[in-house]
């Protein structure tokens, strides 16, 4: 961030592009003078004035609408002037640089990413939680993933990390108070009923850590990778899920090159699928290549489809494919082209086989059988079909579960994975302490030393103690103007 966070400082608030309008925002201490030269006339508070946007030398740049927030009441807690004009980028380019040029005697300058909102939060106007939120705000891309975002700025999260921190606190002090009066720790535990108020915030706790994984998993989404040999359909199945033509499909082996990446949603939940290329030994370079980046793709996978030909259950080129995909990724074993199929009789439970006998209409395809089993080895399989749908809800069901979605709920907030930790953390501690609990020879001073650890990791969520290194990190991958 910058060398100084009190620097006058200017930013195009609105997206890069054309616009119906375009926002230009200053930020910084005592602005009223200089807010008023540049636009010639006194500016009343939180009143729209339209006036022209004029250079030094006269000349109308745009023309629009100026706003002025003095401080600590706004969103910086310092002066903001919001200057909205005409959204071409050309017009929004003259009238910064002229901000620039007019701002340069009071040292204003360009605004870095995040820097907005970042002194908000230095101005004790956000928490570092409802900071956050802004970002995940503007980044959401559904509908429920907004509510959430939107909860968290108005604090729904804060206020429940604030609240565990306060009961942490008063433990704490009925601690304290004891080791000035070492006579009395044997009898702190039973007279303050510490270990029942300690199991008590750690059940609150454990529900704010459920709580917050759901809020996660709605934030980041689930990394799903579709992996196979060249046309057991993974191509098709991409754009089954995606209800769009995303990715070429032929029956020519060997027709995806590179990958393809395509965001969907499920129940608001976002699932980054990638489709592959056809996994097998090739003399093709350009081929070979997408097979290298194909195998890349997979040792960064959250969840790995296993997509075969239902008709060849058991190639051992498919058994090859097993041998090498990553230890510790779930994998889903997909048998795709089930409406190829002939099912005569059900088969006998923990089998993978289907038996065949030429192919059949979908209408024929019996859906009983075509959801959630398990294999020999414990591996759990999926029969679908990608060009007729059969399957699909059950396999849309089971990347929810592998998620940690549980469907028909919703998270009142969004969280992060750093939020997600802390809480670890601290749960962690208050773990520890229990331990110390337990044991009436333990000293008193280790019991209040968890609290305190506990304690500390909860306020990492809210800002109370974080380092600027990690500050740095959060509002550098905001965008630029908030």
């Amino acid at each position: 961030m910058s060398a100084s966070s009190t620097d006058p400082i200017i930013a195009i608030a609105t997206a890069p592009g054309r616009g119906g309008i375009g926002v230009i925002r200053v930020s910084g201490p005592d602005l009223s003078a200089w807010a008023e030269a540049l636009c010639g006339q006194a500016l009343r508070v939180r009143h729209a004035h339209y006036l022209p946007f004029r250079n030094q030398q006269g000349e109308t740049l745009d023309e629009g609408l100026a706003l002025f927030f003095p401080g600590p009441h706004s969103y910086t807690g310092e002066d903001v002037l919001e200057l909205q004009g005409h959204g071409g980028p050309a017009v929004l380019r003259r009238v910064l640089d002229d901000c620039l040029a007019r701002g340069a005697a009071i040292g204003l300058r360009l605004a870095q990413p995040g820097e907005f909102t970042q002194r908000a939060f230095l101005n004790e106007r956000l928490d570092l939680a409802q900071a956050e939120a802004v970002a995940d705000l503007i980044e959401a891309s559904s509908t429920a993933a907004a509510r959430s975002a939107m909860a968290s700025l108005s604090g729904a999260f804060s206020a429940e990390i604030d609240a565990l921190s306060e009961r942490i606190v008063q433990l704490r002090m009925l601690v304290e108070a004891t080791l000035d009066f070492p006579e009395e720790e044997i009898d702190f535990l039973e007279k303050y009923q510490a270990a029942k108020r300690l199991d008590a915030v750690t059940a609150t706790l454990d529900g704010v850590l459920r709580t917050a994984r759901q809020g996660l998993v709605l934030r980041e989404g689930l990394h799903v990778v579709l992996a196979g040999q060249p046309n057991v359909g993974k191509s098709s199945l991409l754009n089954a899920l995606a209800g769009e033509d995303v990715a070429i499909v032929t029956p020519i082996a060997g027709t995806t090159r590179d990958r393809v990446i395509q965001q969907i949603h499920i129940e608001g939940i976002p699932l980054h699928i990638v489709d592959t290329a056809g996994l097998r030994e090739t003399e093709d370079t350009v081929e070979r290549i997408g097979i290298e980046r194909s195998w890349a793709e997979i040792a960064r996978a959250q969840v790995i489809l296993h997509l075969q030909d239902a008709r060849h259950p058991d190639d051992p080129l498919d058994a090859e494919i097993v041998r090498r995909l990553p230890a510790g990724t779930p994998v889903l074993r997909v048998l795709n082209k089930v409406d190829l199929l002939e099912v005569a009789a059900p088969a006998p439970h923990g089998s993978s086989m289907v038996k065949k006998a030429g192919p059949t209409s979908a209408s024929q395809a019996p859906s009983p059988d075509l959801g959630l089993e398990f294999g020999p080895a414990a591996d759990e399989i999926l029969r679908i079909s990608a060009r007729t749908g059969v399957g699909l809800d059950t396999l849309r069901a089971r990347l929810l579960r592998i998620a940690g979605w549980t469907p028909g709920a919703e998270s009142p907030w969004l969280a992060r994975e750093r939020h997600v930790r802390a809480l670890e953390d601290a749960r962690a501690h208050l773990a520890l302490a229990r331990e110390h609990a337990a044991h009436s020879d333990q000293v008193l001073d280790l019991f209040a030393e968890e609290l305190r650890l506990a304690h500390e990791s909860l306020c990492e969520i809210t800002g109370q103690f974080t380092s600027d290194d990690l500050l740095g990190v959060i509002f550098s991958s905001f965008c630029i103007g908030k």
